[in-house]
């Protein structure tokens, strides 16, 4: 299965989001930022210059210079290209052979590139925590709280932010600096990880006040 072609829907705004079940407080000092899967190879899905994707990447700039103020790690996950059957394994049967071996495809854009002092971990499944030394790095930092941005929202996002519950890692997800296959599945990952294992939150508000 190909990824689909993604219609433009509008970014979800604060009056739209989901009553969070915790109320964990974002920390500078405790936080990690993960940009997720932000590649090439996933955002020519969207629509060019349309919603959800143009504020998507605009706030994920916003937060990046955020968190270089703040003296918060930025972590990259990315997919490789040309993967291997074996190293597919069953997201094979499910969206087929993934990214191409091919630099354009695998690229971060410029407006949201890794900058000197970023990390770029390989990313193999759903979850950003498989197969890397994320928790590892995080421990070893002293943080204990991840901030999700990136795509998509009920994938890989919402998976990853199950993971770091289950890691007793709090997780974040900053709901118009996230975007998805549609409004629906975007709203259905805010509602699930709201009220399953993380607080759903927006870039204005994210480090309000720090």
């Amino acid at each position: 299965m190909a990824l689909p072609a993604i219609a433009p829907y509008p970014m979800p705004e604060a009056g739209d989001l989901p009553a969070n079940r915790v109320d964990w407080t974002p920390d500078p000092d405790r936080a990690v930022l993960l940009v997720h899967d932000l590649q090439n190879y996933f955002l020519r899905a969207f629509t060019p210059d349309t919603s959800p994707v143009t504020e998507l990447l605009a706030n994920v700039a916003r937060l990046k210079k955020e968190c270089a103020r703040l003296g918060v790690p930025v972590v990259y996950s990315a997919q490789p290209g040309g993967q291997t059957p074996a190293e597919r394994g069953l997201q094979q049967d499910f969206w087929g052979p993934g990214l191409p071996d091919d630099e354009q495809a695998k690229a971060i854009p410029e407006a949201v590139a890794p900058e000197a002092g970023d990390t770029v971990l390989t990313k193999w499944k759903y979850s950003a925590f498989v197969r890397s030394d994320l928790a590892e790095r995080m421990a070893a930092q002293g943080r204990d709280q991840l901030v999700i941005v990136g795509v998509y929202a009920h994938i890989g996002v919402m998976m990853t932010a199950c993971d770091a519950w289950m890691r007793d890692i709090k997780a974040f997800l900053v709901a118009d600096a996230l975007a998805d296959f549609s409004e629906r599945d975007h709203r259905t990952a805010l509602e699930w990880a709201a009220a399953k294992c993380a607080v759903v939150t927006t870039t204005d508000r994210l480090f309000e006040g720090k």
